[in-house]
């Protein structure tokens, strides 16, 4: 149960997307995978030999793509398929005793030419890997904006959009190599119909695991040295034209000669110069797109492989860190007076009734608040009393302030937040806690603007907070010691939320806040 307080005036984030062609084209009904593995390597990220891995299973029918947009999906920040729910607006908070991230997200590059079935394939693993993050960026959203002269051309079917000159291949470095480190990035929105980017940018967070597909997307030396794997889409060029006629006239709103016209002055010899021959540098090859099931079954079973290699217990790690160190300087704990003292023992109390729970955990939460606003930073000011003196004062010196509470039992502190705060701004954060492995479940607000409160901590949290983001203002009305083997603070103050909303909770499980 946190709340934070943040200083700055800011918006707060809103969750609302070498052989001819006839050869190949021959050969390809006799393939269903190739894989392709390095000359030289250790092995370790060998695709031989792959684990079982319980997943979703793999489904033969996916809607087709209707857009007129670019889109690389993060909102709503809720994928749904048949079989479950992806978050795609979050990521879990993976960080070490030293308060670096654990591990980068496993980028897969997906490659293949113009309506060769990139986002089917995309969507059909994302359905199969059964991980609860997953962001899916298009290379689509990263056209440059296309001068006057360039629209006109481009109205005109005259421009070459599969060339490697059409894309701001600089920005999609930097966004997806923040997007790897786990960063929250913005995405440019396209629109295909006018042929330039939408005002408005589409905010894209962090995953277990990042999709990137396009036609270019092995075709930068710096983008490929970001892709953990990568995987050619290999389409009958038949079946490749028929299907852009198809999205180009329906989804489009172009014509049947402008878009041959097109394909033959620019999609096809681009993609025989441009496209064609990256695959050299594809580690798995699959013909026909998200009709094949054993390659998609492939990817999905190495993709987990990989990331079973990079898992680290957040809590358990954390757990047995900074054992008998100080506790951080940006700790500030609300001296325990006889009266804090006095309203710690009943809500602790396990006898204590609902009611009596309530009012003296909103009596503790109404003296850390106004024990936190003590740290914000204040200017001096005059005024003018009644009788004509001028009495020498202080004012808030930011322009804001904003609250921010973790759901579900920071929820309970906004009321005493409102109180004190006249006017303030509310916005909500959901961490949720795995149930079957203890492990949280979780934009850039600058860390020394924000200030983490909580009616209860123990020193292991205080430590995890002060090391992930050591200018983050930690406050609290007190601090236990130790946490039990379950994560559970000791001696604690039980389910906090369960016991202020009256609500039941499994009997071998408490909530830790």
């Amino acid at each position: 149960m946190a709340m934070k307080i943040n200083q700055n005036d800011v918006q707060m984030p809103q969750q609302e997307e070498g052989e001819k062609e006839e050869d190949r084209s021959m050969s390809r009904s006799d393939r269903s995978v190739q894989v392709k593995r390095k000359s030289s390597g250790s092995g370790d990220d060998s695709l031989g030999s792959l684990p079982k891995h319980p997943r979703c299973p793999l489904t033969p029918s996916l809607s087709p793509r209707k857009r007129t947009t670019s889109q690389s999906k993060t909102e709503p920040p809720l994928l749904r398929t048949n079989k479950r729910t992806i978050y795609t607006a979050g990521r879990p908070p993976w960080y070490n005793v030293t308060g670096t991230t654990f591990k980068e997200a496993f980028v897969i590059g997906l490659c293949g030419g113009s309506a060769s079935g990139k986002t089917t394939v995309a969507n059909k693993i994302i359905e199969a890997l059964d991980v609860p993050w997953v962001v899916l960026l298009s290379m689509d959203s990263f056209y440059k904006v296309l001068t006057k002269d360039e629209q006109e051309l481009a109205a005109k079917n005259e421009y070459n959009f599969d060339h490697p000159e059409a894309f701001d291949f600089e920005l999609l470095v930097t966004v997806l190599r923040k997007l790897k480190k786990g960063k929250s990035i913005k995405v440019p929105v396209y629109d295909f119909t006018s042929h330039c980017r939408r005002k408005e940018w589409k905010t894209v967070y962090g995953a277990n695991v990042v999709i990137f597909e396009g036609i270019l997307a092995f075709a930068n030396k710096e983008l490929l040295k970001l892709l953990d794997m990568k995987v050619f889409v290999d389409t009958d060029s038949d079946i490749r034209l028929v299907r852009r006629l198809k999205r180009d006239i329906s989804d489009r709103g172009r014509d049947i000669n402008g878009v041959i016209k097109q394909y033959n002055k620019f999609v096809k010899p681009s993609f025989e110069q441009y496209i064609e021959p990256t695959v050299q540098v594809a580690d798995i090859v699959v013909p026909r797109g998200g009709e094949n099931f054993v390659a998609l079954d492939l990817i999905v079973q190495h993709v987990h492989s990989q990331l079973e290699k990079r898992e680290i217990t957040v809590r358990s790690a954390l757990a047995s860190a900074h054992q008998g160190q100080p506790l951080p300087k940006t700790l500030s704990v609300l001296e325990s007076t006889p009266q804090v003292r006095g309203m710690h023992t009943i809500i602790r109390n396990k006898d204590t009734n609902r009611d009596e729970f309530i009012f003296y955990s909103k009596r503790l939460m109404r003296l850390l608040i106004e024990h936190a606003l003590s740290f914000l930073p204040l200017k001096p000011v005059q005024v003018e009393t009644p009788q004509g003196s001028i009495y020498e004062g202080k004012r808030l010196s930011g322009k804001r302030i904003t609250g921010v509470s973790i759901l579900r039992a920071g929820e309970t502190m906004e009321q005493a937040l409102m109180h004190v705060c006249k006017d303030i701004r509310l916005g909500k954060i959901l961490i949720q806690t795995n149930h079957d492995t203890g492990e949280p479940e979780d934009h850039d607000v600058q860390e020394d603007k924000i200030f983490l409160l909580s009616l209860l901590m123990a020193e292991m949290g205080v430590h995890s907070v002060a090391y992930a983001f050591p200018k983050v203002r930690i406050i609290t009305t007190a601090v236990d010691k130790k946490v039990n083997n379950e994560f559970h603070i000791i001696p604690g103050i039980g389910n906090f939320g369960d016991r202020y909303f009256g609500t039941d909770t499994p009997s071998d499980w408490t909530e830790s806040d």
